[in-house]
């Protein structure tokens, strides 16, 4: 099922499968910022990640002695999810658990997630609620996949990304099974700004551990057009495109691969989660389309 909000700035498209963003136009100019999922490339435009992000060492994890298997980002972007509340400016989607997942994943859970317009903005609201006798543990994330480039006559390599604040842009390597490196490599950034270029991601995403900023900024040489990603409340960020295709994924996320050093323990896995019983987690992300 395909559910829509709109008001006079922008209009958005979801999906109830994987409860995915699917479009955002701006109707000020009638374009479409939101990859066209092609399936060439990458047959997705936003999955939500959860209850795990990215890939687990030997595709497993350990709980209470017992493994159990999940595929890469786990499972939560392969459900239909059940329709809340709907609104012509907003928009709740909700998963629980249920007897598939428990055979992969043991804990009890809900999961809300709010789509709401404001003026030129959409925000994205994740609320995580424990709905079990015990801590769950888990991880979450988003993977929003923007185009790039929206108009005919700008390239891929005129674009770049602009960080609020300056960092140290130490990026942690993914091996070939989606594992993070034991070591860090230093990314060559000038003035917060990094360039976009297809051969950018030949070897993968991009993962940064604790940015200092709250934003990063799409923004293009040739254009004045720009999408503002607000992420604060992320430890974690992936950038990432599909070999050579035209869009970019800015990805906050709570949560993060395993490295290639874990000992598979869901308990003890970096970046991950506990929410107590009767507890909830909320994060959001936001954009602003110019």
């Amino acid at each position: 099922m395909k559910y829509k909000i709109e008001n006079k700035e922008l209009k958005v498209a979801i999906n109830s499968f994987g409860a995915e963003l699917l479009s955002v136009i701006n109707k000020n100019n009638d374009l479409e910022y939101m990859w066209e999922a092609n399936p060439k490339y990458w047959a997705k435009t936003s999955p939500i990640l959860f209850p795990i992000v990215g890939a687990l060492k030997n595709n497993g994890y350990i709980i209470n002695e017992k493994i159990y298997e999940l595929p890469r980002h786990g499972f939560a972007r392969n459900y239909d999810w059940i329709l809340v509340k709907h609104t012509k400016q907003s928009l709740v989607l909700l998963l629980k658990a249920n007897s598939e997942t428990l055979k992969i994943y043991p804990f009890k859970f809900e999961i809300l997630i709010t789509y709401k317009l404001s003026g030129n903005s959409l925000s994205v609201k994740y609320s995580v609620i424990n709905s079990d006798n015990k801590t769950i543990y888990f991880s979450l994330g988003a993977h929003p996949a923007f185009a790039c480039p929206t108009d005919k006559q700008i390239n891929y390599d005129d674009y770049y990304l602009e960080f609020e604040k300056k960092e140290n842009f130490m990026q942690w390597p993914i091996d070939e099974n989606g594992l993070i490196k034991d070591k860090p490599l230093s990314l060559n950034i000038e003035n917060n700004i990094l360039k976009l270029g297809y051969s950018l991601f030949y070897k993968d995403a991009l993962v940064f551990k604790n940015l200092k900023s709250n934003w990063v900024v799409l923004k293009c040489l040739k254009s004045k057009k720009e999408i503002k990603f607000t992420l604060k409340g992320f430890p974690y960020l992936g950038i990432w495109a599909a070999k050579d295709a035209n869009f970019v994924c800015i990805e906050p996320w709570c949560g993060i691969a395993d490295s290639v050093n874990h000992n598979q323990n869901l308990m003890n896995k970096e970046g991950i989660v506990k929410l107590e019983t009767d507890s909830n987690f909320n994060r959001k992300w936001k954009i602003n389309i110019n």
